[in-house]
């Protein structure tokens, strides 16, 4: 009797848990497609933000300045740092949230100013442990 107990004991301790096992079963690599069917099925849109190729202008203080004029040709930022372009009497805080190694005409933010290239560097801060 007692070995017929814990027989069934052991028995239906199994079924519970292969049953709770294919309650939600996802075979991708690392929960991959599992991942991405909750990701797809979220409600909200990307931000004017995320979808911003080249940044956005900030709020916040910036980094460092920047003047830029007739002379200037080139503009090197780091992923995600903000700088304060200064031209003429107006001045533009803008993070340069962009992909690093990518370059791009700062005309494309700043609407007149031609013959200026923006080249943005990996953020050290993504570079983990040298």
């Amino acid at each position: 009797m007692k070995s017929t107990l814990t027989r069934a004991i052991v028995a239906t301790a199994l079924i519970s848990a292969a049953s709770g096992a294919f309650a939600h079963e996802d075979y991708s690599e690392g929960g991959a497609t599992h991942w991405l069917e909750h990701v797809q099925a979220s409600p909200s849109q990307p931000t004017e933000r995320q979808l911003a190729p080249y940044g956005y202008a900030a709020t916040g203080a910036p980094e460092r300045t920047v003047v830029i004029d007739s002379n200037s040709r080139y503009l090197n930022v780091v992923q995600l740092e903000t700088v304060a372009i200064r031209m003429g009497g107006k001045t533009v805080n803008w993070t340069f949230d962009a992909f690093p190694g990518r370059s791009f005409p700062l005309s494309k933010i700043i609407p007149g100013v031609d013959d200026v290239t923006v080249y943005v560097e990996v953020n050290p801060m993504w570079l983990g442990g040298r």
